[in-house]
């Protein structure tokens, strides 16, 4: 029996078996569509050789056979097209391993790609993110975003944990809660209407001190109609000469807007838990300098990572962003802590050997190849430690308690994630 996960590996052996008509054939694309089931596509110029169509057939046979049922029929199972490269636009694409000119690309019913990795983003931003939610996630940034302002920065707090908002309540008080969100201007820029609601979804925390936190939430003081409207956030925008601008394209378009009007020195994104749409823009498509992988030693925590940097590794893109990426260990527990961590620390490190570290002697770099080694406390795989504590355990009480707590209980608690992102900032402005 076949199953999706076999089908590049078959289609390498069957291409090692036709290696010179292959590489005859220019480039190959392997699309694979919606339901699973494989297609190749090739240039129109291919069509027009008979030698090659003759020698194709062959290895179009093969294929059917060999991939069934994700195969489409041999008489069916080829398209010939002028413009290669604008049938790769818009979807995952990647390179099969061991044959540069053939590419794999994936047709998904959603725009989830993981792959893309956007530049850095003028304004440094740093995303939280976990696999699994409840690790205290949006405890740290509500708290980080508490002691930057305290030291002067202004900051901007995206909620974008739009299935599973409240980072806002953590921030804001009720009563200065902002009229819209994130999900209203998502919504609202469909219909061009996104300027008429973006003063109003912005609010400037009471827990600014000598800085400035300011707020925009997943929704506004009167969530509406938020589950019609969260069904269409994700929605691309048809632009008038005919453009398609993919959400998280428009989110993009939206923060730089928030960070032109308001200047922040850093911005902190709350991404929702999991390997999902929301995440995958948070992570990939934004632009972070940052990415907290807050992680709970188990297996659930680390088989979730082992299948995103596997993901990233085959697409080919893990170069791209594994210098964004740090563990935290969140809600560090109070007792044996120090066995916790070091645990947590072996296990991140057995995955980020297998999936980004490079063969070459750990602790060198050498060029744009990396390693470390385990016990290496600069590594983004030794993890930043939350601690956790009792007053830091509910998001509704947060704000209050941010009110009476002192730095130096803030900082025993989450120093170390404040700490790196003030580093990241304070570069910013040395850069």
């Amino acid at each position: 029996m076949i199953t999706f996960d076999q089908i590049n590996y078959i289609l390498s052996d069957i291409f090692t078996r036709y290696q010179s008509l292959v590489t005859a054939l220019g480039t190959v694309l392997i699309n694979r569509d919606l339901n699973g089931r494989v297609r190749l596509i090739l240039s129109a110029t291919v069509e027009a050789n008979t030698e090659l169509t003759d020698q194709l057939q062959s290895l179009l046979e093969d294929v059917n056979e060999q991939l069934a049922p994700h195969a489409w029929p041999a008489s069916r199972l080829v398209l010939f097209e002028d413009d290669l490269e604008a049938i790769k636009q818009g979807s995952p694409a990647f390179a099969l391993p061991d044959y540069p000119n053939v590419f794999v690309v994936d047709r998904l019913a959603t725009e989830t790609d993981w792959q893309t990795i956007e530049a850095e983003s003028a304004t440094p931003r740093v995303v939280f993110f976990s696999i699994k939610g409840g690790v205290g996630r949006s405890s740290a940034l509500a708290a980080t975003a508490w002691s930057l302002a305290q030291s002067g920065k202004r900051v901007l707090v995206l909620d974008l944990d739009l299935e599973s908002p409240g980072l806002s309540t953590a921030i804001l008080p009720e009563e200065k809660q902002p009229k819209y969100g994130i999900t209203d201007w998502l919504v609202e820029d469909l219909v061009d209407n996104g300027d008429n609601v973006m003063q109003d979804m912005i609010a400037s925390s009471d827990l600014s001190h000598d800085g400035e936190i300011l707020v925009v939430p997943a929704h506004g003081t009167n969530p509406g109609e938020y589950i019609s409207k969260l069904g269409r956030v994700w929605m691309p925008k048809l632009q008038a000469d005919g453009s398609r601008e993919s959400w998280s394209q428009r989110l993009q378009r939206l923060i730089l807007q928030l960070e032109n009007k308001y200047q922040p020195d850093i911005v902190l994104i709350d991404s929702r838990a999991g390997i999902d749409e929301v995440a995958s823009s948070c992570i990939t498509d934004l632009g972070a300098r940052l990415i907290l992988l807050f992680a709970i030693d188990g297996s659930q925590t680390w088989s979730g990572y082992n299948i995103l940097f596997k993901h990233w590794q085959r697409a080919g893109v893990i170069q791209k962003i594994r210098e964004r990426l740090q563990i935290v260990s969140g809600l560090t527990p109070d007792t044996d802590t120090a066995h916790y961590l070091e645990q947590l620390r072996e296990n991140a490190w057995n995955i980020f050997t297998d999936t980004q570290y490079d063969a070459i002697t750990a602790g060198e770099i050498i060029g744009d190849r990396w390693n470390f080694e385990e016990s290496d406390d600069t590594a983004p795989h030794s993890p930043w430690a939350v601690h956790w504590h009792r007053s830091f355990t509910g998001l509704q009480s947060l704000h209050g308690r941010l009110f009476e707590i002192d730095t130096k209980q803030v900082d025993m608690i989450f120093g170390q994630v404040i700490n790196g992102i003030a580093d990241l900032s304070e570069q910013d402005l040395r850069d």
